[in-house]
C-alpha cells in the first residue's frame, strides 16, 4: 500500500466521521421542524462501500486524494470557486427570480444553522461516492485490463455523460418550461465538470465543486433564511 493510498484511506474515515458527528449532533442538539433530515447509522455504514475503490483508483487512472504533483489550488479551491458559481446561479435564479417572497418557514431544501454544515457535507459526500468514485473508477478499472487500456479514455467519456445526467434526471423539477431546461442544463453542465475533475485531480476536486455549490445554495441561503426572512 503506498503513502498516497494510505492516505486516502485516512482521510475517507475521517469523512465518515464527520458524517457520523452530524448525525449525533441531529439526534441530540437540533431542534425538530417539519422538515428536518436526521440520518441513521444505516446511512453512515453504507458510505464504507466506497472504500475498496480506494483500491481501485490508480489502475483506473485517477489521482489519489492527496497526490504532491497536484497541487491545492488544482484540488480545492479552483473547483471549490466553480461550485459557488453553480451555487450563486441557482440562488439568483430559484430564489432571487422565482420566489422573491420571504419565506414563512425554512423550506426542505435547507437545514438550521450550523446543523447544516454537517448535514450538506454528509450529502456531498454520499453523492460523490455513489455518482463519482462507483462507477467511474469501476469503469475504468475495467477498461485498464481491455486491451492495455485502449478504450479507458472513450469509456471515461461515456461515464461522464451517463454520470452527468442522473442527478438532473431524478430531481426533474415542475414548473415554466424555461426553468425545467435551466435545471437540466446546470445540473448536466455541473456533474460533467465534477467527472472531469475527478479524473483530472482526484476526489477531493469533484467533492470540493459540490461543497462550494452546496455553501452557497445551501447553507448562506439557509443563513439567510433563518436569520433575515424569518427574523
Amino acid at each position: 500500500m503506498t503513502k498516497d493510498l494510505r492516505k486516502s484511506i485516512f482521510t475517507y474515515f475521517i469523512f465518515l466521521l464527520i458524517c457520523a458527528l452530524g448525525m449525533v449532533w441531529a439526534k441530540n442538539w437540533v431542534e425538530p421542524y417539519p422538515y428536518l433530515r436526521v440520518w441513521e447509522w444505516s446511512n453512515v455504514l453504507i458510505l464504507a462501500i466506497g472504500i475498496p475503490f480506494l483500491f481501485l483508483q490508480k489502475q483506473a487512472g485517477i489521482p489519489d486524494f492527496w497526490e504532491k504533483q497536484i497541487s491545492n489550488n488544482s484540488r480545492i479551491w479552483i473547483p471549490g470557486l466553480v461550485g459557488v458559481g453553480f451555487g450563486i446561479l441557482d440562488v439568483v435564479i430559484i430564489k432571487g427570480i422565482l420566489h422573491p417572497e420571504p419565506y414563512t418557514e425554512l423550506p426542505p431544501f435547507l437545514q438550521p444553522f450550523p446543523y447544516s454544515i454537517f448535514l450538506y457535507f454528509s450529502g456531498a459526500f454520499d453523492v460523490e461516492i455513489f455518482y463519482r468514485l462507483i462507477p467511474i473508477a469501476l469503469v475504468l478499472f475495467i477498461f485498464s485490463k481491455i486491451q492495455n487500456g485502449r478504450f479507458q479514455n472513450q469509456a471515461f467519456w461515456v461515464m461522464a455523460v451517463l454520470t452527468a445526467v442522473r442527478e438532473p434526471l431524478e430531481q426533474m423539477p415542475s414548473g415554466a418550461t424555461w426553468f425545467v431546461v435551466y435545471a437540466l442544463v446546470s445540473g448536466f453542465a455541473m456533474n460533467f465538470i465534477q467527472a472531469i475533475y475527478f479524473r483530472k485531480v482526484g476526489f477531493i476536486g469533484n467533492l470540493s465543486l459540490r461543497l462550494g455549490h452546496y455553501l452557497i445554495w445551501h447553507i448562506l441561503l439557509g443563513i439567510f433564511v433563518e436569520m433575515v426572512e424569518l427574523g
